[in-house]
């Protein structure tokens, strides 16, 4: 599997583009908004000469779904979310004004989905669902490569925040123990936010919860 990300929008959001060897790519938590973010990530799309197969969120905080609609239209694909997140996405529309979003626009939902096995291309992903963060949120594990598309769970030396909507600090700190850090040490996240870290480092320094 190949990884690639997108800094996007004011909130620094992590976007990534996945792809196999055969070129059929996923995008990530697409946040971008603005039309040249877009541009940015068709180019590298273009160089790549990848097919796009899915649009897939981790949780559906704003920043993580700006661009699902002007995605999910200049591919022709399908919208991937978990299913437990529809509250909180159907709430944004209310709120992305005041973020200064007025262009936001709300996406149809293709695939609801919940823990388990998916799959596009060769790709095979476990899909673990971390609520504390938000109430359904998913991590995406790769095993053959050890990767993690983790989302705003767990940071290098930090975690994601629980003061929002449906977040749970005591919940996010055990799932964090119990479904995160049951991983191999060696295993990289690619984190919503921020730099790359690995799950053995998390363990020995992340002061919020240790292993």
């Amino acid at each position: 599997m190949n990884i690639q990300a997108f800094v996007f929008n004011p909130f620094y959001e992590n976007s990534y583009v996945l792809w196999d060897a055969a070129g059929h790519a996923i995008i990530v938590d697409p946040g971008c908004y603005e039309k040249y973010e877009l541009d940015e990530l068709d180019a590298f799309i273009q160089s790549k000469q990848l097919t796009v197969v899915a649009v897939v969120n981790t949780h559906c905080h704003i920043d993580h779904v700006l661009g699902n609609d002007a995605v999910k239209n200049k591919y022709g694909v399908k919208l991937w979310v978990p299913t437990r997140e529809k509250e909180v996405l159907d709430a944004i529309p209310a709120y992305a004004p005041s973020y200064g979003f007025t262009g936001y626009r709300a996406a149809e939902v293709d695939e609801w989905f919940d823990e388990g096995a998916l799959t596009f291309g060769t790709l095979t992903f476990q899909a673990i669902e971390v609520p504390g963060h938000s109430p359904g949120h998913m991590m995406f594990y790769h095993e053959p490569t050890k990767n993690l598309i983790g989302g705003d769970v767990l940071f290098r030396q930090s975690i994601g925040r629980t003061d929002l909507p449906g977040g749970n600090h005591e919940q996010l700190l055990k799932n964090i123990r119990e479904k995160v850090y049951t991983l191999p040490n060696d295993v990289t996240v690619y984190p919503g936010h921020g730099p790359e870290t690995t799950i053995g480092f998390e363990k020995q320094h992340n002061p919020f919860v240790r292993g």
